[in-house]
């Protein structure tokens, strides 16, 4: 048997999909925020739910 190869496997996998309609005024100002953070729109919304959760304690 030869050693499994690939990538190892992510600590804290991000396996969870979720689908978010926004119009497109929002879609802008978002995407002129991930472009003037240099982050994905993904990350930047991630922020975002930590941002409501920690405002909420």
């Amino acid at each position: 048997m030869s050693p499994r190869t690939g990538r190892p496997k992510a600590e804290n996998p991000k396996d969870i999909d979720v689908k978010v309609r926004f119009d497109r005024e929002l879609n802008d100002k978002l995407l002129k925020y991930c472009e003037e953070n240099n982050i994905t729109r993904a990350e930047a919304i991630r922020q975002g739910v930590h941002l409501l959760l920690e405002k909420k304690k």
